[in-house]
């Protein structure tokens, strides 16, 4: 995919292996599997650092061949989701980040465009889960609210 403000094509990554069936050496059971991404999302870890977890620790190499349902599905019914997805927090963070630094150095101009174009990319995201309903549809960016929403 290329990238949007860059004018620079994408970079090609890792992909995982088609297999859409359990491996016989895996040690746990779909009942462990779903145990363990209920502990760990209980201790406030996001869905991908949760499959990073699984995968580095436990052995697991993908939850949805398991179990057949996905990280965000379990956190979604134990109801330990976050309330907005995990992309726009990261954005959020992102935004928050580089707001700080623009007060302590106004005259930077090329942090100032990282800014709008971040900025821009939350709006764009926000109005997407506006439209799927994983954020109220009335949510508006602000800078301020968003600091909020950060230091939860």
């Amino acid at each position: 995919m290329a990238r949007i403000y860059s004018r620079k094509k994408g970079k090609a990554s890792s992909h995982k292996p088609p297999v859409k069936v359990m491996p016989r050496w895996l040690g746990y059971s779909k009942k462990q599997v779903e145990e363990l991404v209920a502990t760990l999302a209980k201790q406030n870890y996001s869905s991908a650092t949760i499959g990073l977890i699984l995968r580095d620790q436990y052995g697991v190499p993908d939850v949805k061949t398991i179990t057949g349902k996905t990280i965000t599905s379990f956190m979604r019914e134990n109801k330990t989701y976050p309330e907005f997805p995990e992309d726009i927090m990261n954005l959020f963070h992102k935004a928050v980040d580089i707001h700080s630094h623009m007060d302590r150095n106004k005259r930077d101009k090329h942090c100032l465009k990282g800014l709008q174009n971040t900025e821009s990319k939350i709006r764009r995201l926000l109005k997407y889960y506006g439209e799927k309903g994983m954020v109220p549809k009335d949510f508006q960016y602000d800078i301020e609210k968003i600091k909020l929403i950060v230091r939860k």
